[in-house]
């Protein structure tokens, strides 16, 4: 018996209690088998939408999803879509129905779900009803359509990949005419929306089984990220390296902290080597390819509609991700460009692209944690990194008799000089320095 929150049992008794069938259903009937905590919970029954509102009358309704039966009730603070019972109708461009009609059988609602595992549906009285076997799947851990995959995936390519995603957070292998339907279909993606495919994607990069679907799927990654494909099979031959282009990202992606930014510009930070490639006898180099790699996934990320804040910090990480470290100045010098959460993260990328190499260059780790350590200690000594952190501001500069845009020129100036360790942030050296500019007749 499921552990269900009080919230989800009010709902489910009070639609029994006024004489409706109510199961809790998907996803979260599948975490609980796999001894998972849900994060959301489903609930489906044979009441009709108007039935449901009058139901729960006394609660907050929100009735968004009313024209695919779904009603949104909130008990406790907790929102829970309730849906009818339904059979979809047509799909007419891979992703919606075009029309549902409603059902009183509670088996003809899961006929119409994705995969076998997130087809099972359960209630406190009546137990688990799996008419398409989920369970055993889950044991057998495999993910598998319900009925012909590729009817399913026609009605929905979004499924596509929702099944190599599932593969990746669970660990599970896909059923081999599933598999065989995603590579011949993969190209109904196109119909698919940038926001869908993104959150999906995300999923999938954070995923325990991330480096076997990266291999085994690199096909429908290529479907909306074209650009990966020179890197498939692309031997590096380098004395760092011994994974082809494409599989040293999958394995850095894989062993990077199961941070969705650092997956994210793992994934994309070295999309730019084919095209950066120097031949040197039996050798390739690829001098600025952090550069390119930095530039092509600005663009990817636009076409994928992501955030501003999250393609700047990835296309940050890409452009600093071959940078060295030799000195403490050298860490300020980073930490003042690119801010000091986006070097923490940028340490985290560099520790998963060494360990995606040859053995010798995980050797470079412990330096990277050392380089960590330092910067933190910068941060606890409150180290001036950053303009605002100088013991002087613009109006100082005014003061001084500098405007414009000179007072900007100046205080960048002074934060180098810093950093550089040429001057103290006190007060009176940095003046000091600014006369000397006045004086100097330079800005």
């Amino acid at each position: 018996m499921f552990n269900l929150p009080v919230q989800v049992r009010t709902a489910l008794d009070m639609l029994s209690k006024n004489g409706y069938e109510a199961f809790i259903v998907g996803g979260c009937v599948r975490d609980f088998i796999l001894g998972n905590t849900p994060y959301d919970y489903d609930i489906t029954t044979n009441a009709l939408p108007s039935q449901t509102e009058r139901v729960f009358e006394n609660f907050r309704i929100i009735e968004t999803g009313i024209k695919h039966g779904t009603v949104t009730v909130i008990i406790d603070h907790m929102p829970l879509e309730i849906t009818t019972y339904r059979i979809d109708g047509e799909y007419a461009d891979n992703r919606r129905p075009v029309s549902v009609s409603y059902t009183s059988r509670l088996a003809d609602d899961l006929a119409r779900r994705d995969f076998t595992m997130n087809a099972i549906a359960y209630n406190h009285s009546s137990g688990i009803y799996d008419p398409f076997h989920g369970q055993d799947d889950i044991i057998k851990k495999q993910i598998i359509c319900v009925g012909n995959p590729q009817e399913r995936f026609n009605e929905d390519a979004l499924r596509i990949m929702r099944a190599v995603r599932f593969s990746s957070q669970l660990g599970f292998e896909i059923e081999k005419n599933t598999a065989e339907c995603i590579g011949k279909q993969k190209y109904l993606l196109k119909n698919i929306s940038a926001e869908r495919i993104r959150a999906e994607l995300d999923k999938l990069l954070t995923g325990k089984n991330v480096y076997n679907v990266l291999m085994n799927y690199s096909s429908v990654i290529e479907e909306f990220i074209p650009e990966i494909h020179n890197s498939i099979g692309f031997d590096q031959k380098s004395k760092y390296h011994m994974y082809t282009v494409w599989e040293h990202i999958a394995v850095a992606v894989s062993k990077a902290c199961n941070d969705k930014i650092i997956r994210l510009a793992l994934l994309l930070h070295d999309i730019g080597k084919p095209f950066s490639c120097q031949e040197e006898g039996n050798c390739r180099h690829f001098k600025g390819h952090a550069g390119k790699s930095a530039d092509m996934a600005q663009k990817i990320l636009k076409r994928l509609k992501y955030e501003n804040s999250t393609s700047k910090r990835v296309i940050t990480l890409i452009s600093h991700h071959s940078d060295k470290f030799e000195s403490e100045k050298a860490v300020k010098r980073c930490m003042s460009a690119i801010g000091s959460e986006a070097f923490f993260q940028l340490i985290e990328v560099q520790k998963a692209d060494n360990l995606a190499k040859k053995p010798f260059c995980a050797e470079r780790i412990p330096k990277l944690e050392n380089i960590k350590r330092t910067a933190e200690n910068l941060i606890k000594s409150k180290s001036c990194l950053n303009v605002k952190e100088l013991a002087v501001n613009g109006n100082d500069i005014k003061n001084a008799g500098f405007s414009g845009k000179d007072i900007g020129i100046i205080l960048k100036k002074l934060l180098d000089e810093v950093i550089e360790n040429n001057i103290s942030n006190e007060y009176e050296q940095l003046m000091q320095f600014v006369m000397e500019i006045k004086n100097n007749g330079q800005v």
